[in-house]
């Protein structure tokens, strides 16, 4: 059986003339700030480009919607990154899509252009609809819309045939909302992006640590003497943490980089607000390099342990924290018993690093007194996610790295609000004390069983057991895995609802009817019946804090989400709803006191979040203690993977482009690993090539196999790169057609994306 349909083209091919050069050895600097000015320029002119962007991050602006990262107690006149900047004038856009538009092209004509010329085409600017057989979307009302979505919702036999999708973009009052709304409808199934990002993180952390969050704060980059980052490409990902990173090597804290890429935002930094950032060669920012295999962390991570046990048999009480250990955690004997029983060999094997480099790594790890641990989704996104995600905290727990400034893990997030989403509620699996608040403080019958996450949401479209899908945000079907299989669950739906600023591929991969509901952005002033409105967001170190919109909106038929989650329910509900919906919308400090009476942390949320810089939610871990089951920490044991590759396999990782924010690609090229024009690329080491009979710039398709089922990915281009033999490159949305919906981490159901065993064959 094989997914290869010639004729279905989801992921359209505008690649050009693939250019390949060695990657810059520095990132930041001039090139980025050209970069940020070109966009800014194209997209929103020099005027309103300028203006805009100097309100970016700002306290009294609008927060960035390229990512988590916190903002700095002291803020730079130009508090932004490359990318940040990118992601705003890709919002901020001057053009728009109108009915005329829809009326030019039908969906079988946009279905032949790639997401890129989808995107840039400009802002959505009224509610649309795709009727049953049309090949065409036209405009409709507000009220029509609403109607329409709530007579589907109200035809179905149970409220678990529906499926309700978050992005991480939405805001904590849009997100609380929504998830209100789901509930009082009679259903759990609330899947979101953290299900394909985080998810591994969340379920790692608080199986062992009580609390799915990271625990430490900005201000602890100031007063640590080591940073390991793993699985993680910050100056592509997360380039506000460059700063962070900057000013703690020049502090002379060691920084230790393991990642199977050696990226140029894991070496050396320029500042581009620095007269330094103009001149010179940059910060060097890693002491230590390890250019671990794909999916190797377990290994590497164990084999630094395992030479600090023998450091500290060698001076007993000296390199472990043997108080600490006594005191708070549990599974200590068990876990260095499996220490000492993991042979080097298989270590070195699967890790790809020798002996001498995971020595080098131990001694700054005992050296250091206080030691963070930033990871991303390197570590995530594979079958043993969770065990990456707590072979980390093994690591930091041996030497008291836990609860105490200057220590900590670190999670690094890659959507702006994607934690604050999973604190309003956005979860499929709530905890009994959430449901009981909610039915105590608004008087509805809240389900208890467990919903669907983004993986089993998919497979439940596919065979027909949920019929209504309604996405709030995102590009569900370009950033979930088995894109052809996706498409077909998506198709198989009655009704499609996607809540969105820009076109994209899911608006035309669809149900039998589809909706596309534009919304107000994140720069965009949002006024209600009660006055002028801010929002607030949760980023990755659990800091709440308010985004102002300042511009005018794109169009005036434009609502913001919680105007539309309102909506929708006062159609679905009628006069029965015992939730003022359009109350709570008329003024968002309500829809903040409602917050206050349901979640923990939020007291005086109204007066807090005004305070300059907003407020932290609590997080015992982060103060020492551990709210798990035993009370303490907990050890743990796991065994190292064994992809036990054959000849001609490669295990691939997918990954972003240095021009592309999640599943929106701005161009085709990706600066800072000298790729030019071309997406459809597959990156592999250079005896990999020579061994296989390839050539650099030769097209193959790329075959991914599983259960029986051939995905196939045609026509990339291979690039000689420097990675460890046996590895592959790709970007996504490209590869996501390979990745099986079935191959996913044990307990937190992340797609393995960054672990899929493939081949390649040339292509024809």
């Amino acid at each position: 059986m094989t997914t290869e349909d010639p004729n279905d083209p989801i992921i359209v091919n505008d690649d050009e003339d693939l250019q390949v050069s060695p990657p810059p050895e520095v990132a930041g600097g001039i090139p980025a700030v050209m970069a940020t000015m070109k966009h800014a320029q194209k997209k929103m002119g020099v005027f309103r480009g300028t203006k805009t962007l100097l309100r970016l991050n700002k306290e009294d602006g609008f927060d960035c919607p390229g990512c988590a990262w916190p903002d700095p107690a002291h803020r730079a006149p130009a508090e932004f990154c490359e990318n940040g900047a990118k992601a705003v004038a890709d919002e901020a856009m001057s053009d728009t899509v109108g009915a005329e538009f829809f009326q030019k092209h039908s969906i079988s004509d946009l279905m032949k252009k790639s997401g890129r010329w989808l995107n840039a085409q400009g802002r959505l600017t009224h509610p649309l609809l795709r009727s049953p057989g049309s090949d065409h979307y036209e405009e409709l009302s507000w009220e029509d819309a609403f109607s329409l979505i709530a007579d589907e919702l109200n035809a179905l036999d149970s409220p678990d045939e529906a499926v309700f999708y978050t992005s991480g973009r939405t805001s904590n009052e849009a997100a609380f909302l929504y998830q209100l709304f789901v509930r009082a409808f009679g259903t759990n199934n609330l899947p979101d992006c953290s299900n394909m990002c985080h998810e591994s993180s969340g379920v790692g952390l608080s199986e062992v640590i009580g609390v799915g969050k990271g625990t430490v704060l900005l201000e602890d980059f100031d007063r640590t003497d080591a940073i390991f980052v793993i699985g993680q490409n910050p100056g592509t990902n997360h380039p506000r943490m460059m700063t962070a990173l900057q000013s703690a090597a020049r502090k002379g804290t060691k920084i230790v980089s393991i990642n199977p890429l050696k990226e140029t935002g894991l070496t050396r930094f320029k500042h581009p607000q620095e007269v330094r950032g103009i001149v010179g060669k940059g910060t060097a920012l890693s002491d230590l390099f390890l250019q671990v295999r794909i999916n190797g962390d377990v290994a590497l991570l164990k084999g630094i342990m395992k030479e600090m046990l023998e450091e500290e048999d060698r001076r007993p009480g000296e390199v472990f924290d043997h108080e600490f250990i006594k005191e708070n955690t549990t599974g200590f004997d068990d876990f260095i018993e499996d220490l000492r029983e993991s042979s080097w060999e298989e270590i070195v094997e699967n890790s790809g690093i020798g002996r001498e480099e995971i020595r080098k790594a131990a001694e700054i790890a005992i050296d250091a007194d206080r030691m963070i641990c930033c990871w991303a989704m390197g570590l995530t996104q594979h079958k043993n996610g969770v065990a990456n995600i707590q072979e980390v905290v093994n690591f930091l727990l041996l030497r008291g790295q836990i609860g105490r400034p200057g220590a900590g893990a670190c999670p690094v997030r890659g959507h702006s609000n994607v934690q604050g989403d999973r604190t309003m509620g956005i979860w499929d699996r709530p905890s009994e004390a959430f449901l009981d608040r909610l039915e105590e403080v608004f008087a509805i019958d809240a389900p208890r069983d467990h919903g669907l996450d983004t993986v089993h949401a998919i497979k439940a479209m596919k065979s027909g057991e949920a019929k209504v899908f309604v996405a709030m945000g995102g590009n569900f079907l370009s950033a979930t895995p088995d894109t052809d299989y996706t498409a077909e669950a998506l198709k198989n739906c009655r009704l499609t609802v996607q809540i969105s600023t820009k076109l994209n591929r899911g608006h035309l991969v669809t149900g039998d009817r589809a909706l596309i509901l534009p919304c107000l952005g994140r720069t965009e002033a949002d006024e209600q019946a009660e006055g002028l409105q801010f929002v607030t967001v949760e980023n990755s170190m659990g800091i709440v804090h308010p985004s102002r919109g300042k511009l005018e909106p794109a169009s005036s038929d434009l609502l913001s989400e919680p105007a539309i989650v309102a909506g929708m329910a006062q159609a679905t509900f009628g006069e029965s709803s015992s939730i003022p919906w359009a109350e709570l919308v008329a003024d968002y400090d309500r829809i903040r006191d409602v917050i206050e009476e349901v979640i923990d942390g939020f007291e005086f949320y109204n007066r807090r979040v005004r305070q300059p810089g907003g407020f932290a939610l609590p997080n015992p871990a982060r103060e020492g203690r551990f709210e798990t089951e035993t009370g303490k920490a907990g050890f743990t044991v796991h065994s190292i993977p064994d992809h036990d590759l054959q000849k001609g396999e490669y295990l691939m990782m997918t990954i972003r482009s240095h021009d592309q924010f999640n599943t929106t690609v701005y161009t085709n090229d990706d600066r800072y690993r000298g790729i030019k024009n071309a997406r459809r690329i597959v990156m592999l080491n250079a005896e990999d090539i020579e061994e296989a009979g390839l050539i650099p710039g030769q097209p193959v398709d790329l075959v991914s196999e599983y259960a029986g089922t051939k995905r196939v990915a045609p026509d990339f281009k291979v690039v000689s790169y420097d990675m460890p033999r046996k590895s592959a490159g790709t970007y996504f949305p490209e590869a996501n057609v390979l990745i099986p919906v079935d191959e996913y981490a044990h307990r937190s159901h992340t797609p393995a994306s960054k672990s899929i065993v493939i081949r390649l064959r040339t292509h024809q």
